[in-house]
Parts: C-alpha cells; structure tokens; sequence
C-alpha cells in the first residue's frame, strides 16, 4: 500500500518523548491561544444562536434556515485570496501581513457580538441575522490569517501537535461559547414569575450579557496576535501588470493544487467535503434538542464545561499525539468511525427523554470523537497546502468541509419536524458511511511531499 499525502514512509517515527515535547514549543502554546480566538464565534452564530432562538419561541424550522449563515464559512475561498497576498496599510506595517489580517478579523467578530448581544430576536430577526452574518465574516476571515499563521510557524512534521494544540484551544473555545454562555446567561437571570413558562419567559438581558462577554473573550486573540512573533514572510515576485497580479492572486493557488494531485485532487476534494457532514448536520439541532427535551441552561453548561471539556481536550491530545506516531490517514479513519457512530448515541438519548446520566454519557462520547477526528484532519488538510499559497489552499480546503454540510443542515429543522429527532440523529449518522470509503481511497494515494518541504 502507498503512503497518503500526510505521510512519507522515510521518515522516521520519533521518540514518544520529542513527540511530546512538541507540545511544550512556544510556536504550539500560541496555537493553543489563537485556536481559543478562532473557535470562540463559531457556535455563537450557530449551535449556541439555535438554543436562544428556540428558548424565545423561534420554531425549527425558521432555525433551521438561519444556520444557513455558516455558509460564509463555505465561501471564505473567494476572498482568501485577498488575505494570502494583499497587504493592510498601516497594520501590515506594523505587524506583518498575518498578524495584520489577523487582527482586523477579531475586530469585526468583537463589533459583530456586541451587535449581537444588544438585539432582542423577539422583536424582529433581521438586525439579529445582519450582526450574526458580520461575526461569521470575520470569523472566516479570521480562519484564512490562522490557518495560514500555523501552517508557516512550523515545518510539516510538527503540523499534527500544531493542529491538536490548534484544535484543543478551538474546543475549549467552543466550550465556551457553548457551555459558558449559558451559564452566563442562566447567572444573569432574575426570578421568573411562576406563572411564567415557555417563549415568554426568555429573558433577552440575560443573553445580552452573555453575549458581552463572549464580545470580550475575544481579548485572548488579540493579546496574542500582539505579542506573537510574525512568521518568516516570504518574498512575493512583484506583478508586472494588474492581469499578471490577478493570475497570481486568484488562478494560481487553485492551478497549483490540481498540477501537483492531478486525478487524484477530485478525490482529496471529494474527502474534505463530507469528512465532517455528521457532526456539522446534526449539530444544528443539538440545541433546539435539549431544549425540546427539558434540559436548562445550567444542565447543558454544566455537562459540557466538566465532562465535554475533559473528553475534548483527551480527544485533541491522543489525536495529535497518534497521528504522529501511527500517521495521519489511519488516524483519519477512526475518527470517521466515531464521529459517526457517536450520533446513534444522540438518538438513543432522544428516546430517554430527560436524562442528565444519559446526556453526560453521550456529550462525553461526542466530544471525544470530534477531538480525535479534528485534530488528524486538520493535521491532513495542512499536508495538501503549498505553503506558498498557504492561505487560499486551506481555505479552499476548509470552505470546501463546510459548503455541503452546512448548505444540507439548513434543512434539518423540516427534517425534525416531519420524523422526530431519533430519525433524524440515525440519518446524520448514516451520512458518514460514504467517508469511511474515501478516506480508505485517500489513503491509498501516491506520497506527494510538500513543495516547502524540497526547498
């Protein structure tokens, strides 16, 4: 069998003990701090977004519908251009093009939550959606910076503890923005009175306040974008006419990929596509889920900042540690395998209805599946790119993981109101089944090294 383009079969395993040294470099700590800044909007625009606009009376399938601006995430590709080449007056100066982008982004993220916070959905949803649009923006915007930050800070063979240090900041993000802001906005309640139950209960200013905070968590990417080293910035030819820039900038990066895979590129794309369908489908509906099925805020924030923290960061950990040691594709595999076998575990909650042993059993489960296959796919992701195009080939790779799924998740709430969440969670989970194939496919791929990598 031949090697995948993740791995070179002359190359060494190394000592358990350097593998996990990695992890102590400071090129992997501040990975571990901007993936905090990176994960911290995702869900706030989407998995967190659904349980507020549920709890205010929003139906499914209205939610549903507006998961549909996670799609700006899908189509980060067309201005990643942009971000990989064009520089930012007085910001490029002052910190470098990555720092520079950088940093704008988390402005707009910061500007789209608070935005976000001060809107009350029951009064109209469109200054909500507008906000919601502007903080994925800048969220996707941010990815293009960090994705191309992480992948020049080091070289191919560190890439795997990068992106688990990566991953477990994002994670511990998302936890955050998860489980955080619900114990935020459940401490910032007042006392209901006892007549008062269902959409009329929500409390608007206890999500704002939530939503505040969460504006000003993003100072953990910032802080350390400002005191982060830029990475060696590579010496770009100089155009000799705006059609010549154009090739460079936009027709370039994507012809690079296909020169190098050939046939073989509709295949890697193919994977990347539906790798995470599973999980990007059903989480959707997670929320609305333990909210329909009488879960409280505090139930949910409390499973998943305890239980949901420890399995992520377990997940992140062996799935770093792992693809190292046994290789990126068979890595790959198993967390395929249990992403997808751990969204039977949801409808088997379904049908114990208010259940906390249940639900810390399967958010456990859940999020060490999604640690592990997190951790080696974006360990494989970062094996495809040209790091001369750093920036617009993971965003290609990255926009292309999202399009599909998200694009599919617009229809979950029509699909939860006609066959109940069980039939649904069954569905998400039979989703993964053609993965198993491509990546089994992928990983019979001729090695291609990394064009940095002859230099």
């Amino acid at each position: 069998m031949s090697a995948s383009p993740a791995e070179t079969p002359t190359t060494p395993s190394p000592p358990w003990r350097d593998a996990l040294k990695v992890y102590l470099e400071p090129a992997t700590l501040r990975m571990l701090a901007l993936g905090f800044s990176a994960g911290l909007p995702l869900l706030l625009v989407l998995g967190t977004l659904s349980f507020r606009l549920r709890e205010a009376g929003i139906d499914r399938t209205t939610i549903g519908y507006l998961s549909w601006v996670g799609l700006a995430y899908g189509f980060k590709w067309v201005w990643a251009p942009l971000v990989d080449r064009l520089p930012l007056p007085p910001l490029t100066t002052l910190l470098g093009r990555r720092r520079g982008w950088l940093l704008l982004a988390q402005c707009v993220v910061i500007a789209g939550l608070i935005g976000m916070a001060l809107n009350d959905p029951r009064l109209g949803l469109t200054p909500l959606i507008w906000c919601a649009l502007l903080v994925a923006f800048g969220s996707a915007t941010q990815d293009i910076a960090l994705d191309a930050f992480r992948i020049e800070s080091a070289e191919t063979r560190k890439q795997a503890a990068l992106a688990a240090a990566y991953q477990t900041g994002y994670r511990l993000a998302m936890i955050w923005a998860g489980a955080g802001v619900l114990w935020v906005a459940a401490w910032a309640e007042v006392a209901p009175a006892a007549a008062v139950t269902g959409a009329a209960a929500y409390q608007n200013g206890a999500w704002k306040t939530a939503y505040l905070v969460m504006a000003a968590s993003m100072a953990v990417g910032v802080i350390t974008v400002l005191l982060s080293p830029e990475p060696v910035p590579r010496v770009l030819p100089k155009a000799k006419n705006a059609a010549e820039w154009l090739q460079s900038v936009l027709v370039e990066p994507f012809a690079d990929f296909i020169r190098r895979y050939k046939w073989q590129a509709v295949l890697i794309l193919s994977l990347i596509a539906i790798y995470r369908i599973s999980d990007v489908v059903m989480g959707i509906m997670a929320n609305p889920f333990y909210v329909d099925m009488g879960f409280t805020k505090d139930e949910v924030a409390s499973v998943s900042k305890i239980y949901g923290v420890i399995m992520t960061l377990v997940g992140a950990f062996v799935g770093g540690v792992l693809s190292m040691r046994l290789g990126v594709m068979r890595v790959l595999m198993l967390g395929a395998v249990l992403s997808a076998a751990s969204n039977l575990l949801f409808a088997w909650l379904a049908s114990r209805g208010h259940d906390l042993t249940a639900l810390i059993a399967v958010v456990s489960a859940d999020n060490l599946a999604g640690g592990i296959a997190s951790a080696a796919f974006i360990a494989y992701l970062s094996s495809l790119t040209n790091i001369s195009y750093s920036a617009t080939q993971y965003a290609l790779f990255s926009s292309l993981m999202l399009l599909l799924p998200k694009f599919i998740a617009g229809y979950s709430g029509v699909f939860v109101d006609a066959y109940g969440y069980s039939t649904f969670f069954v569905a998400t989970a039979l989703l993964g089944v053609p993965v198993l194939a491509l990546v089994a496919l992928a990983s019979r791929m001729t090695a291609i090294t990394r064009p940095a990598d002859r230099q």
